[in-house]
């Protein structure tokens, strides 16, 4: 697996992550359990749907 996503991009779904994690916590709901797909595609920079796209916000990747 190459690197397909950049900080920004990284930083932004971290974000989400967290958000979504912390609404079901708050909500007591096992929706929260979504958060874990944001949260590790941050974590490992890379993104599935970017690769079957041919999309790389990675400055040291380019698609292709």
């Amino acid at each position: 697996m190459k690197c397909n996503m950049g900080g920004t991009d990284r930083a932004i779904r971290a974000a989400i992550g967290v958000v979504i994690a912390g609404a079901g916590i708050y909500y007591e709901s096992w929706w929260g359990l979504l958060a874990l797909i944001p949260l590790i595609t941050a974590a490992i920079s890379f993104c599935g749907l970017y690769e079957i796209l041919k999309i790389s916000t990675c400055k040291d990747h380019k698609a292709g």
